[in-house]
């Protein structure tokens, strides 16, 4: 069925009816405490399998101008940013064995950007580099974070395997004070604390996790000495197996496929299931590489960006399943205000994609188990061409839990519904917690004036300047999405805080700033801004199925709304930092030498 034919063929109040029904089903009153952190009996799931066991090293001590947390591509693009300044005395901490962040811990079979990486990875025309497909795998890109990284020579000051266990703000010395499980004591003038989205992992609250006698890892540690093969080769160790994957998230969508062709027997255990469109990838065109233009990549972000904001432009270059979702006569970008058009635009696409799981999904029951009911981007929509048509194979069976979850894991496998899948490997897709506590997810604390914890300075919810600096925590800079602007396309965001960062920091510290930190007015002034869009979304996410993009169905307190991330446009977002930087005052920063 083509769009149009779907859209003349459905009752809105009866879909309506159908969204709210399997909502229903899926939501949970524990929220996000549905999840286990992994740590004490399941801290194994942690484990990187992708370093040698035994590592040391002697421990530093140093005094620094700046230390940065995190090694993806917010802390790798940081200290690019401060390197063209001329800020060499930094050091990056970072919990895995290399750069790359997120793109450093997944590579799961099928990995790669969903973002078109054209767009997607930072500094294309600097490096001399035009990525080789139009969606490039994770290989490639772990392969540029480390090319970045020796460019502007970061790994000399690179501090890997290693995590911050404290940050305290030392008053006397004006000084971050930086400690690690390494024996490290770094004092800092500037702390960059750049932890990243997607990097601590998850796992579902099933019970019985802990008593699986086969062998079980989470996506984003992949043991590929147990299933063989390697990202980009096949896992022939799995051709005897019986694998169960629990998830159906953008993880899976892309792992499963692969998983589909070398397991003896896959298992897929469904509680909702993903949106997924045409992906339509394919090599770069070496003509087209060549033709290219200075300040060709600036332009294609920009036009991706204000296309999927509900932007107006006069072509789209990008033209895939993004710009086709959010762009067209009726984007369905939350910016757009007219609700009851976008609504229909969204069941017209939305009944669309379901007819695409019928024309290529043979056994009915399976089609309309892989059937989503809900808004187009009440998930982080999927698209691979791969995905749909792995269910025809008679190796792999969809265990639908029709919303519910799974029940239990025993000793030999998963339940549902109260019957055994008999499984010898359990992969869990289970996702990272992107919504719990900032410094749950940092995995250290930070200490700021007089002492004061940031979870206590943020018991009521966070309070920032443009979600980069937070009052009590002077010379912290922050790369977060509270109360900060992203989109779709994550990179475009970071990439230009990390030039806001880059800018602002070097001049502090060539200007000779003791301290700085907003002004508790500049903070309620842009708490103001992030008020004013909540209540535009907060109807859209109310009725969406529970899942880490509307914080599993809880909205919730003034806390959670006070840590939202900015949900105007991104390019209104990068727009009001480059106009509080060109202005110069620094306005709404307390500044002393």
């Amino acid at each position: 069925m083509t769009e149009q034919a779907a859209a003349n063929a459905f009752s809105p109040d009866a879909l309506k009816e159908k969204y709210r029904i399997e909502r229903e089903k899926r939501l949970r009153s524990d929220g996000n405490a549905q999840y286990l952190e992994i740590s004490g009996v399941y801290r194994d799931f942690d484990a990187d399998p992708y370093v040698e066991p035994g590592f040391t090293r002697d421990a530093v001590a140093e005094e620094l101008d700046v230390v940065i947390i995190g090694g993806g591509f917010g802390g790798l693009l940081a200290g690019v940013r401060l390197a063209q300044q001329g800020v060499s005395n930094v050091r990056v901490i970072e919990k895995g064995g290399d750069f790359g962040g997120t793109w450093y811990w997944n590579r799961y079979p099928g990995a790669a950007c969903d973002v078109e990486s054209y767009i997607y990875l930072p500094m294309l025309e600097e490096m001399g580099y035009v990525p080789t497909e139009k969606y490039a795998k994770a290989p490639e890109i772990f392969a540029y974070c480390q090319s970045l990284a020796r460019k502007f020579d970061l790994y000399d000051g690179a501090l890997f395997q290693t995590l911050v266990t404290g940050a305290d703000w030392d008053e006397a010395t004006a000084r971050w004070q930086v400690s690690t499980n390494r024996g490290d004591k770094l004092s800092a003038r500037f702390l960059i604390v750049a932890g990243g989205l997607l990097h601590k992992a998850k796992l579902p609250g099933i019970p019985g996790i802990e008593s699986f006698k086969g062998h079980s890892f989470h996506t984003s540690r992949w043991d590929y000495d147990y299933t063989g093969g390697s990202p980009t080769e096949p896992m022939v160790k799995l051709a005897d197996k019986r694998v169960g994957i629990i998830g159906t998230g953008a993880t899976a969508v892309q792992a499963i496929p692969k998983l589909a062709e070398a397991a003896g027997h896959l298992y897929v255990f469904q509680r909702t299931p993903s949106n997924v469109g045409v992906r339509g990838n394919r090599p770069t065109d070496p003509e087209w590489a060549k033709s290219l233009q200075p300040g060709w990549q600036q332009q294609r972000i920009e036009n991706f960006t204000s296309i999927v904001t509900g932007t107006p432009v006069k072509e789209d270059l990008i033209k895939d399943g993004w710009t086709e979702i959010l762009g067209g006569d009726v984007p369905l970008a939350a910016t757009n205000t007219d609700e009851e058009r976008r609504q229909i635009a969204d069941f017209a696409k939305m009944e669309a994609i379901r007819a695409r799981i019928d024309s290529t999904v043979k056994d009915r029951a399976t089609a309309e188990a892989l059937k989503p009911w809900y808004n187009a981007m009440c998930k982080r929509p999927c698209f691979h061409d791969e995905y749909l048509p792995a269910f025809n194979r008679p190796n792999v069976t969809l265990v639908d839990t029709d919303g519910h979850g799974v029940q239990r894991i025993t000793e030999t496998g998963v339940v549902v519904g109260d019957k055994e899948y008999e499984v010898d490997c359990l992969i869990y897709a289970s996702g990272f917690e992107v919504t719990t506590g900032y410094t749950r997810r940092l995995g250290f604390e930070m200490h700021g004036k007089g002492g004061e914890a940031i979870t206590d300075s943020w018991k009521e919810g966070a309070h920032t300047l443009h979600g980069i600096f937070t009052r009590g925590f002077p010379n912290l800079v922050m790369f977060s999405i509270i109360q900060g602007g992203q989109g779709i396309n994550f990179l475009h965001g970071i990439n230009e805080l990390s030039i806001h960062v880059g800018e602002i920091v070097s001049g502090l510290l060539k200007d000779g700033a003791r301290t700085v930190e907003p002004t508790e007015a500049a903070e309620q002034a842009w708490m103001g801004v992030i008020f004013s869009f909540l209540m535009a979304t907060a109807k859209f996410n109310l009725e969406c199925t529970p899942s880490y993009t509307n914080n599993e169905g809880s909205m919730g307190d003034m806390a959670t709304a006070r840590s939202a991330p900015y949900m105007g446009k991104t390019m209104d977002y990068i727009d009001i930092l480059r106009a509080w930087r060109a202005e110069g005052s620094l306005e709404g920063l307390e500044i002393t030498k």
